[in-house]
């Protein structure tokens, strides 16, 4: 089969060097110009490399000057959505998408997933229509959340089962087996692109809730932070604590100070027991409260 990859990131080539160690078909790649380690494995390959946004016709027209009769396209971790001219261009076109489709369509699912409580999530190989993570399922496998994962963890866990989920799909498209599912619309959900800005820890969660919003963002992610007098604190983890605590205390309130602050929220209070700067956490002091 002649396929090509459309790919971008870290999660991206990972799964694009391991594909190489096992096929030799690939007569595209197209990527992201920040994609660094995705272009070097494609010019070690010798394999024709497309860079930058493949719409208005500019990937199309790359196809056609190289002369490329294409089979098959596989979209892993791509920056950017294909339009429908170039879709109606492209052959077979699969994408996969780490979440257990029709829930958590859109971006950084596990991230979401995570956040929301999930005990699991998964990896969807779907073909590309013009709406987001709306294709016919041909492809899907569940993957555990456990209680101390966070949204790195499970791209780790990705980076190990999308490869063998692709040769899969590869495999079913050369023996005429690949099957397609329609998606339940009635059962989707979608959640938007997030930002490091959007990592601001709200005091009034319940404790849960935090700890799974600060694992989900943990390094090497931006991370989840609060503020203490203007100054950004990051926070990669937190625990449980059995301070005690009036209700009449206001969220966000330091309790305890010392290397390991503690914070009271509405049904507990949390230890931040890993910070980035904790230069800063030096000069908390109890009684004071976050994010004000």
């Amino acid at each position: 089969m002649r396929i090509g990859i459309l790919t971008s990131g870290r999660l991206g080539y990972k799964v694009l060097s391991e594909l190489h160690k096992q096929i030799d078909q690939s007569l595209l790649i197209a990527t992201d110009g920040r994609s660094e380690t995705v272009i070097e494995e494609a010019k070690k390959n010798q394999i024709p490399l497309f860079i930058g946004n493949p719409r208005n016709g500019a990937l199309e027209e790359f196809i056609k000057q190289h002369q490329m009769e294409l089979d098959l396209i596989l979209s892993i971790n791509y920056l950017f959505l294909l339009d429908d001219d170039l879709l109606g261009f492209l052959p077979l076109s699969i994408n996969i998408h780490g979440s257990l489709l029709p829930k958590y369509r859109g971006r950084t699912p596990h991230v979401w997933a995570i956040i929301n409580g999930e005990t699991q999530t998964g990896v969807t190989a779907h073909i590309i229509d013009s709406g987001c993570d709306t294709g016919d399922v041909v492809k899907q496998q569940t993957v555990p959340i456990e209680n101390y994962d966070t949204g790195a963890k499970i791209l780790e866990k990705y980076e190990q089962l999308y490869p063998n989920l692709l040769l899969s799909v590869i495999k079913d498209m050369q023996s005429g087996k690949l099957q397609r599912k329609k998606q339940d619309d009635s059962k989707a959900t979608t959640f938007g692109r997030r930002t490091p800005d959007h990592g601001l820890i709200n005091w009034c969660w319940h404790k849960e809730r935090i700890r799974n919003w600060v694992r989900a963002q943990a390094y090497p992610y931006p991370g989840a932070f609060t503020w203490l007098k203007g100054r950004k604190v990051v926070i990669d983890e937190v625990t449980y604590s059995e301070i005690g605590f009036s209700d009449t205390t206001e969220n966000g309130t330091i309790l305890q100070t010392g290397e390991i602050p503690i914070i009271k929220c509405p049904n507990g209070a949390i230890k931040l027991s890993t910070v980035r700067n904790k230069k800063i956490v030096k000069n908390f002091k109890n009684g004071l409260v976050l994010n004000q």
